[in-house]
C-alpha cells in the first residue's frame, strides 16, 4: 500500500545510514489521484520533504527501500519537486 510522510533532513540522514523511519503515516482515502495528491499535500505540510513509500502493512516503519519518490517544496508557490528514491543525495542537498 502506498503511504505518505512527511520527514525532515535528520530523517533522510537515517535513511541513507540504513535505519527505518517510524513517522506518522498518512494513507490516501483511496485508489482515485485525487485522494493520493491530499494525502502527499498533506505529508508535506507537516516537514520539508514529503516521502510517498509502499509497505506491506499500515503503520511499518518505513526504509530506502520502501521509498518510491520524495517530493520537496523548493519555494512558497505550493509546488512539490519530485525526486528518485535513488536521489536521496541531491534532496538532503537541497535542505542542508
Amino acid at each position: 500500500m502506498r503511504v505518505y510522510l512527511g520527514a525532515d533532513a535528520d530523517d533522510l540522514r537515517r535513511l541513507a545510514a540504513g535505519e527505518t523511519l517510524d513517522r506518522e503515516q498518512l494513507l490516501p482515502a483511496s485508489d482515485d489521484e485525487e485522494d493520493e495528491l491530499a494525502a502527499l499535500e498533506e505529508a508535506a505540510e507537516s516537514a520539508p520533504v514529503a516521502v510517498a513509500a509502499e509497505v506491506d502493512v499500515e503503520d511499518a516503519p518505513v526504509a530506502l527501500t520502501h521509498v518510491r519518490a520524495f517530493h520537496v517544496a523548493l519555494d512558497d508557490s505550493g509546488h512539490l519537486q519530485w525526486f528518485g528514491a535513488d536521489e536521496l543525495d541531491a534532496v538532503l542537498a537541497l535542505l542542508d
